[in-house]
């Protein structure tokens, strides 16, 4: 409310102006009795709201367009008759034991682990990875190792009676300065760091002794790019020459590598062919058809060596070939690729094209009007809701898990890869294995309103890198969505058989790709949702038959993504069997059919059977699939006599990879060849794979295969490796990047007779209609008392922003991530750039 006041005339105040009955000037009894008014207001309004903070809130000054901050306390203040809604902060969860055992190593128990790995006394002779060569002792990971099942479920089971699993941390070292490098993982603990803390080589898990040097991560930003510039140097002016391209150790060098992968067969050695792209946004799009066969094997920098370069599939053995061919006039040259005005811009994530009606509108938005239906333990890393409960984990190799999984009580994990096909050197030997890269550890801070909801609640991460610990803030988000249809549904005219229950998903996810859904029926929906830069090859007719062209010279590379799941069921118990249910045809007579159609009928019939031994496990989806699998506890059935169990259907894209026998991925993903497998669960067989099996696809460090050994899986601990991905056949419409909405698969787990009903049937968010009495009367109706029209004045979102996530180094210094070490250590082999 405004007041606009003019100057009191003075002749007023001398006793001309008319006084009232009591001999009191009008002009005072006005403005008492607005003041008056002003008061009773202001009492008005502070008995309608919470407390100060809503009189003087930043509304009534700045209007509708303020945004609260993100931990802003919403007011229960009315606009109009309306209030305000519940707040969207999560309520606390009460996991069933008071520390999850899965969980990640904070920054501080990493901290100290470090510290006492650098300390003389254990005699590493360690160097910090930042200052370090490939010829040092550094230190590749630390992170928790996940307790025994045996003696997690015991705690869990009594957290009082029973202890604690002790805590140990998985430790992996380059040993680059030995005679003979090697890299070993090792256990350390128990934790936290006191006197009877050990080390000790970490061996049973895989099916070699020792990790061959040749097949390590990246540990050093900096030796492989100086090779390569010392490398390329010679080659500079050729290169300027050829695609008007710069590579001199410049930040505006306009060429940069790219490697492809695997770069060894058994740990023999290490060679990669590298590509070169130009140096612009989307660069994976943009090669330029020259690459080199590089040499990088062992830890002597020395020794490197560019061993051939390939240019329009022109093969030369040495640079100095190669050169003189640039020299003499020999190379066949191609010099459009020489223009100064290649327009690049259209692997740029810019917006183009002409505007859509109404576009200037942000879309739509879910609100939970109520407030948030589900709880969550920030620092236990425990949701609930809906009856469901878990633990979530995180890890560098797979990212985020799911522990002790519970649904109404009861109790109830990956590696990718991707294989390319193509007619040049890069493409034509990629196989990728995204374990060796970390898909924890290539986690970043979510994008919110884009990546998640609005209303989403998240969860941060701590891993650890070659350039120290990260805690990503955003790296989990969780959020409830009405899915837009019921989960049932029937119209009918009897009474009871007309109505519908409201079917809502809780969605856990991780970086935009990894997506758990859990249903009120006891569901759960594993999806994977990929979206970014493919791989992208140089276009000529020669490629017809392995991509897509995308551009003049541009084609997206015919590949397969498939993604393997670690599931490990307990139904009703650790003991379990593999069902196997199948359908066919068969010809019946039957003796009551009249003479109008015959007596025989041809019909569709149930098999089951269980599969046994484990041998017999490793399966495919029935054609046309007609049937499928399941996991049941045959000594475990429900009021009807059927076993207890759980189904897995195959959801959006269930495939299998279908390339086998390529010397690229020999034996490093046998996992890939199948729908899914069951096996014998062991502590000894954590994972289907490790992070050195990209590049020992001879003799990699877990073989999938030497998991089935012929062991009976009739009521045991079993576990199912499931797998899921696409067979992608690029596209224009994969430029700039592939799209969420088709770069999507999914596998289903159902409940399977684990109850004697429709337990969603226990949702208040349903309805139940009864037929009118009078003919034009509407329906009445039950809805249990929850009312789907209330509405509330939701808060306001906070305006958007972005920070930067920080590193924090052993030595106490704090680094970002948009820092050159940073960068490189995240874009690793897949842009280069030459120089330190």
């Amino acid at each position: 409310m405004s007041h606009s006041y003019k100057p009191i005339n003075q002749s007023l105040l001398d006793g001309e102006a008319k006084r009232s009955r009591f001999g009191i000037p009008k002009h005072y009894l006005l403005l008492s009795a607005s003041f008056l008014f002003n008061v009773l207001a202001f009492i008005v309004i502070l008995r309608r709201s919470h407390d100060l903070t809503d009189v003087f809130s930043q509304r009534i000054f700045f209007g509708d367009s303020w945004y609260g901050g993100l931990d802003s306390v919403p007011s229960e203040a009315v606009k109009g008759d309306v209030e305000r809604c519940a707040s969207t902060h999560s309520q606390p969860a009460s996991p069933p034991a008071p520390v999850n055992p899965w969980a990640s190593l904070t920054a501080s128990e990493i901290a100290q682990v470090e510290t006492w790995l650098e300390a003389s006394q254990q005699n590493l002779n360690l160097t910090q990875a930042g200052q370090s060569t490939a010829s040092d002792n550094v230190i590749f990971l630390i992170e928790a190792y996940y307790p025994a099942k045996e003696d997690a479920l015991a705690y869990l089971e009594d957290p009082i009676a029973s202890p604690l699993p002790q805590k140990y941390a998985r430790v992996t070292i380059h040993h680059g300065g030995w005679k003979e490098p090697i890299i070993k993982d090792y256990l350390v603990g128990p934790l936290p760091i006191d006197l009877n803390t050990s080390i000790r080589p970490l061996t049973e898990i895989y099916h070699r002794d020792d990790i061959p040097f040749n097949a390590r991560g990246l540990a050093q930003l900096s030796d492989l790019s100086i090779f390569l510039a010392e490398a390329v140097g010679p080659m500079s002016y050729a290169l300027e020459e050829l695609f008007n391209g710069t590579v001199r150790g410049l930040p505006n060098d306009t060429l940069v590598g790219g490697m492809s992968g695997p770069f060894s067969f058994d740990g023999s050695f290490r060679r990669l062919w590298m590509t070169w792209r130009r140096n612009h946004a989307g660069s994976f799009l943009l090669p330029v058809n020259f690459y080199q066969y590089v040499d990088i094997s062992g830890s002597d920098v020395s020794q490197w060596k560019v061993l051939k370069h390939v240019y329009h599939g022109q093969v030369f053995t040495s640079t100095e070939s190669f050169l003189e061919a640039f020299n003499n006039g020999t190379l066949v040259r191609h010099p459009e690729q020489t223009d100064p005005n290649l327009d690049l811009s259209w692997t740029e994530r810019k917006r183009v094209g002409p505007e859509r009606d109404l576009d200037h509108l942000p879309g739509p938005r879910s609100v939970s009007f109520a407030g948030l239906r589900y709880k969550v333990d920030r620092e236990q890393k425990y949701v609930s809701w809906m009856g469901w409960g878990m633990y979530l984990g995180f890890d560098r190799d797979m990212g985020l898990s799911f522990w002790d999984m519970r649904f109404r009580g009861e109790p109830f994990p990956q590696e990718a890869i991707a294989q390319y096909g193509g007619n040049d050197p890069m493409q034509a030997t990629t196989a990728w294995l995204d374990r060796h890269f970390g898909m924890g550890s290539l986690v970043r801070d979510m994008i919110p309103y884009y990546d998640c909801p609005q209303e989403a609640i998240y969860l941060p991460a701590t891993t650890y890198t070659i350039l120290g610990k990260v805690q990503v803030d955003r790296a989990i988000c969780i959020f409830e969505q009405d899915t837009g249809k019921p989960l049932s549904r029937h119209f009918g005219y009897e009474e009871g058989e007309f109505g519908a229950v409201k079917s809502y998903v809780l969605t856990v996810r991780s970086t935009t790709t990894f997506d758990y859904l859990f249903y009120l029926d006891g569901t759960i929906e594993v999806r994977l949702s990929a979206s970014g830069y493919m791989q992208g090859g140089y276009w000529n007719p020669k490629q017809d038959g392995y991509g897509a062209r995308i551009r003049e010279t541009s084609m997206g590379n015919l590949h397969d993504h498939v993604i393997n799941y670690k599931v490990d069921f307990d139904i009703a118990g650790t003991a379990n069997s593999l069902l196997k249910t199948t359908t066919k045809q068969e010809e019946v007579n039957h003796p009551w059919l009249d003479d109008d159609w015959g007596q025989k009928v041809i019909q569709q019939k149930i098999t089951k059977e269980y599969i046994t031994n484990e041998d017999d496990a490793l399966l495919k989806y029935p054609l046309n699939f007609q049937g499928g699998y399941a996991i049941v506890n045959q000594d475990a059935t429900n009021s009807w006599g059927y076993p207890r169990g759980y189904a897995i259907h195959p959801g959006y894209n269930p495939i299998h990879n279908t390339v086998v026998g390529s010397k690229r991925l020999l034996n490093n993903a046998n996992w890939a060849r199948y729908n899914l497998a069951v096996s014998r669960r062991k502590e000894t067989e954590p994972a289907s794979s490790s992070m050195w099996n990209l590049h020992l696809p001879g003799a990699p460090m877990v073989d999938f295969h030497k998991f089935f050994d012929g062991e009976n899986i009739t009521q045991q601990d079993v576990v199912a490796w499931i797998n899921l991905g696409m067979h992608h056949l690029p596209q224009a419409e994969d430029s700039p990047n592939t799209k969420t909405n088709i770069a999507t698969s999914s596998f289903v787990l159902t409940p399977l007779n684990y109850f004697d009903y429709d337990v969603s049937m226990e949702s208040r968010n349903a309805i139940l209609l009864h037929a009118p009495e009078n003919p034009g009367d509407p329906y009445t109706f039950d809805d249990n008392g929850v009312k789907q029209d209330f509405t509330c004045v939701p808060e306001p979102p906070s305006p958007f922003e972005y920070p930067q996530t920080p590193f924090f180094a052993s030595d106490g210094t704090v680094g970002f991530a948009n820092s050159p070490d940073n960068r490189r250590a995240a874009e690793m082999y897949f842009r280069v750039r030459m120089g330190t």
